[in-house]
């Protein structure tokens, strides 16, 4: 893939995967709303924190074209 291209759907994916986990966190409202404030806060903090994780190697693969960091071989 050509990088404009694969940063193009990196992008696209990005937004997607934002969408997804808001409507998943969405989803988990009515349960959530029954907590204590504090607790609910402390929820939503990691919450929206968590969907960091997986972007980094989408980033990486939008930026190299690949999935994993290559490692220098010792030869």
């Amino acid at each position: 893939m050509a990088p404009p291209t694969r940063k193009l759907a990196g992008i696209a994916l990005i937004l997607l995967l934002i969408a997804i986990w808001a409507m998943f966190v969405a989803s988990l409202a009515p349960f959530t709303s029954r907590w204590p404030v504090l607790i609910q806060a402390a929820f939503y903090l990691v919450m929206g924190l968590a969907w960091i994780v997986p972007l980094r190697p989408l980033i990486r693969w939008s930026q190299s074209g690949r999935w994993r960091v290559q490692r220098p071989t010792d030869d």
